[in-house]
Order: C-alpha cells, then structure tokens, then sequence
C-alpha cells in the first residue's frame, strides 16, 4: 500500500494506492480509515478501486453500504478512482451518481479528479468562472 498526501485549495487528501485488496469488509475498511488518519491525519481519503473487493459494487450485498456508513461515522470524506465501464448495473450507475453529487463520498475515474472532488477544488473553479 502507497499513501501519497496531496494538498491542494487548502485540503489535505491521502491518495492511497495498492496492486492488493485492502477493502474487503466492514473490519478490513475500518482498519484502512484509522491507518490512514494516524499515518497522515488526513480525513480526506482516495482509493483505488482495485484495492476494493468486487462484492463492493455488487450492491445486492449490501457491503458498499455498511463500508460506506463506516466512513462517514468516523467523518472521512472517500472517493474512490478507477474504470467503472464494466458495471453495467442501472441500480449502481445510480447510486454512484447520486454520490457523485453529494460532499462525501466519490466514484471518479482518475486519483486527480478524486482529489479535486476531495478538496473542493472543482466547485471553487466553478466559482471562479461565474464571477468572470
């Protein structure tokens, strides 16, 4: 596992990274969140979707929702990065955008867009160029 920390508009995002599955259950992404707060301090986390046991986005398992309430629980705000093509799942493509538009958890398709949503730092460049 690779924990970048990536500051950016003023936020601290930990970038994590790992060719092995570190989220496979509720226990396995608790451990994750309290490692990556005592390593770094960040709240702000970003995952690759590899690290993420397939069963995640199968939502019939009910497992996205108990790992995801975990991270607002302990008020991590969490994105995860990577190619989401292969679910073809309405009821995921759905949940995922409904994320999308809230201000705590994330499905982006690249680690620099997870960071920007993390950070804010699409809505303050929105902003910007309103007030041009």
């Amino acid at each position: 596992m690779k924990i970048e920390v990536i500051k950016k508009n003023n936020t601290e995002v930990a970038v994590v990274s790992s060719n092995e599955l570190l989220i496979t259950d509720v226990q396995s992404a608790l451990d994750l969140i309290m490692t990556v707060k005592y390593e770094t301090g960040c709240t702000n986390i970003a995952v690759n979707k590899g690290a993420i046991i397939n069963d995640f986005f199968v939502l019939s398992t009910c497992l996205a929702g108990e790992i995801l309430q975990k991270f607002i629980n302990y008020g991590v705000r969490f994105a995860i990065y990577g190619d989401f093509s292969k679910y073809t799942s309405k009821p995921l493509k759905d949940f995922m955008y409904e994320s999308n538009k809230g201000k705590d958890i994330y499905f982006q398709p690249t680690a620099s867009l997870a960071v920007d949503k993390l950070s804010g730092y699409a809505k303050s460049k929105k902003r910007d160029s309103y007030e041009r």
